[in-house]
């Protein structure tokens, strides 16, 4: 990845930020902390990773993305709007009666959403239907699917991650945000997932951990991901909860809810100076 490259996304990276403050502030609701550990995943997605197309999100063999820590959508929907899927200006219109960008992503009324998700689990078992699926019609698409790491408590989870190691889906990757925090705390005090890795390992699953909020490490991982056969593959990463916003980072309180009026104008003035110092590099 060239130095312009990576300042590119760097850049995106603080606009969807903004646009997570920004829906999250309007709906007066959402979930506003994984959403911004995620943000460069989503960037890394949407602006480099992924074979999509905004002029025509139903293109038979583009890559499938299923969201299925369904609840940062915030995120989700900041990145499509960048990436050109329908009008920044929509944002604004988060989880408002009658908009397209509800609290969850919904696939039928959301230009590029792939598998309408929330319930937690749901989605990395959809994905894992989209993989195989793909297989059996020689589809040369790949899946991706992001969970949370309390998500990974669930135990449909595990069954997904069973059955994608047992149908050898390598056109699949699984990406975990490992943010440390869940609704209710700590996720080493609700209900330990560790260690990660080497319960993926166990199911099946050619694993990585890496930094999720380094560009390079998600691109390196994307690149090893397409190189194993016969298995899916794992992304750990490492990440802040509320990342980029002060007051935010690594409080539980901001799992899930809003910015009010002082905070939403601390928040954007936060992000547009690190807009533009990122500018001025």
């Amino acid at each position: 990845m060239t130095a312009n490259e990576k300042k590119e996304l760097r850049l995106a990276a603080c606009k969807v930020r903004m646009g997570i403050i920004e829906g999250t502030y309007a709906a007066k609701s959402g979930h506003p902390g994984g959403s911004l550990s995620s943000a460069e995943l989503f960037t890394s997605l949407y602006f480099k990773e992924l074979n999509v197309d905004p002029k025509d999100p139903k293109k038979w063999d583009r890559d499938r993305f299923v969201l299925s820590k369904g609840h940062c959508a915030p995120g989700l929907y900041a990145a499509m709007a960048l990436r050109g899927f329908f009008p920044w200006e929509d944002l604004k219109e988060l989880r408002h009666l009658g908009s397209h960008l509800q609290g969850h992503p919904n696939m039928n009324s959301t230009p590029g959403v792939d598998m309408s998700t929330g319930s937690l689990g749901q989605g990395v078992s959809a994905a894992c239907g989209m993989a195989l699926a793909a297989k059996y019609q020689n589809n040369p698409c790949r899946v991706y699917t992001l969970l949370g790491d309390g998500e990974i408590e669930e135990g449909q989870v595990w069954e997904a991650l069973m059955f994608a190691a047992h149908y050898k889906l390598d056109n699949l990757c699984v990406i975990i945000d490992n943010n440390g925090l869940q609704i209710d705390g700590p996720v080493e005090q609700v209900m330990s997932s560790y260690p990660i890795l080497d319960k993926l390992r166990a199911f099946g699953l050619e694993a990585a951990e890496v930094d999720g909020h380094d560009f390079d490490a998600l691109e390196a991982a994307f690149a090893q991901a397409k190189t194993v056969k016969g298995k899916p593959f794992a992304i750990v990463m490492r990440t802040t909860k509320g990342k980029g916003v002060s007051y935010m980072e690594n409080q539980v309180g901001w799992h899930g809810k809003a910015p009010n009026g002082e905070q939403y104008e601390q928040a954007m003035a936060e992000l547009r100076a690190k807009l533009a110092e990122l500018e001025a590099e």
